[in-house]
């Protein structure tokens, strides 16, 4: 049986379960809307539901809890991102007192999805939760476990906040599933992966920002040969070496689509070529690369210790929230540059939104929805693109000159992008797919012909999609 039925399965049961106990509270890719001083003036910000600081009691007359759960420490992490998540909660909590009150469950990317799955299965889903769109949202709105937002988006104008109906391809579904076809997940913000690089060290080893695989290549060895280290990374954490992997296997020329209709398939020579360059490339990675964790790596870009990272754009939120005074002013951006001899399209950018879901079991859905509004309000927004250096969706005026220049940066990729596409791991048939692309890569990363590391992903789509 193919893996999504199975988890189909199990969560439409979790959900059948959570209904009988009463449990209570608990792709295309969107444009990126240019980021200037002319912005689109900012929507009033008016809550479909009246915030006062008398907010008026629940009419049972307690206070309606809900949770929200989301894949960092908000009480303790430095990024950026998170600390704004953080101040929607507590503004939701303060403007809402005696109303409504939310309860974060925090815990940490990598396990992320084990544990809300985890949760869903026992019935208990949280009231809110993040996701990114792929495969794992998809299972979310087509099994009955995240709500349809639809009615909600029309009602007092809240759609015509954001940005165009564009931002919300990643959270769209059809009716194979959930509650038929409409908006799953609402966006909170825009990223794109890049290559964020320390210009002093660049300047101090002669390197040039490279536009060919080949000149990435000729500048690691410039940055080695002066002593820096050039490249850090993350294999440790899978999807962090796969979303170079997707890079590489698009500017070899590779259709995911044509992987899917079985035109061709993981033995493709673009998809072998990727894997012969993740291993000219890894050389040039930190010798920690295999065993450190996402945060490992990227804090060694901003402590000074490697001269590239290649990472999405909520890095900038990492790298502004923990590095020395002075830091973020030797940080440039540049796009993953295209293969040499290829003829692929090298301007094509990897883009992703993270996105909440509402529990479709949820007992307070107003509360919910106003908690989602919380983290897309004119408020929230302001501090994404200012302090955490995203992009917003919504069509907030920020104010350029306070936002992290690394966000310009990254806005000048994007206008010179000509289409996006999502990371490998989650643009594929399903999760299972996802995570088995990924470890054929830590493989290959390790050693192992690519051939023959691939096998396992060629087998799983022998088995479960053609």
């Amino acid at each position: 049986m193919k893996f999504r039925k199975v988890l189909a399965v199990v969560l439409s049961a979790a959900m059948t379960i959570g209904a009988l106990a009463g449990c209570g509270g608990t792709t295309a890719q969107a444009p990126a809307p240019a980021a200037t001083e002319e912005a689109a003036p900012a929507a009033t910000e008016e809550p479909a539901l009246a915030a006062t600081e008398e907010a008026a009691p629940a009419e049972d007359g307690e206070v309606q809890e809900i949770t929200f759960m989301v894949w960092d420490d908000l009480e303790a992490s430095q990024d950026l991102i998170t600390k704004g998540y953080k101040q929607s909660v507590d503004r939701f909590n303060e403007d809402f007192a005696g109303k409504y009150h939310c309860t974060p469950i925090t815990t940490n990317l990598e396990e992320y999805y084990d544990k809300l799955n985890a949760l869903v299965t026992a019935g208990d889903t949280p009231d809110v939760f993040i996701a990114s769109p792929g495969a794992n949202l998809n299972d979310y709105a087509t099994t009955g476990v995240a709500a349809k937002m639809d009615d909600y988006l029309n009602a007092d104008g809240w759609k015509q906040t954001f940005t165009s109906d564009a931002v919300f391809a990643g959270g769209t579904y059809g009716d194979d599933g959930g509650d038929g076809p409409g908006i799953y997940a609402i966006p909170l913000n825009i990223a794109a992966a890049c290559v964020f690089y320390n210009t002093e060290m660049f300047a101090d080893a002669g390197a040039e920002v490279p536009k060919t695989f080949d000149e990435l290549l000729d500048a690691c060895q410039k940055l080695q040969d002066k002593g820096y280290t050039p490249i850090t990374i993350s294999a440790g954490t899978a999807w962090c070496l796969s979303m170079v992997a997707g890079y590489l296997c698009d500017r070899n020329g590779l259709n995911l689509q044509d992987i899917k209709d079985h035109k061709t398939d993981w033995m493709d020579p673009k998809v072998i070529n990727a894997g012969k360059q993740i291993q000219q490339l890894s050389k040039y990675f930190q010798k920690t690369a295999a065993g450190d964790d996402n945060d490992i790596a990227t804090a060694a870009f901003y402590n000074g210790e490697a001269a590239i990272l290649i990472q999405g754009s909520w890095a900038i939120g990492q790298i502004n929230g923990s590095c020395a005074e002075g830091f973020a002013d030797k940080v440039g951006v540049f796009a993953f540059p295209a293969v040499d001899g290829s003829s692929a399209d090298p301007n094509r950018v990897i883009a992703k939104s993270d996105s909440l879901c509402m529990s479709a079991q949820t007992q307070y859905p107003d509360a919910a929805v106003q908690l989602i509004k919380y983290f897309v309000d004119d408020t929230a927004s302001k501090y994404t693109a200012e302090v955490g250096g995203k992009i917003p969706v919504t069509n907030v005026q920020y104010d350029t000159a306070v936002a992290p220049p690394e966000l310009a940066y990254v806005m000048d990729v994007f206008k010179s992008a000509s289409s996006t596409f999502g990371f490998y791991n989650e643009s594929l048939y399903d999760t299972e797919a996802g995570s088995t692309f990924d470890n054929c890569f830590v493989e290959i990363f390790k050693g192992e012909d690519p051939e023959t590391a691939l096998e396992p992903i060629q087998e799983y789509y022998e088995e479960n999609v053609w």
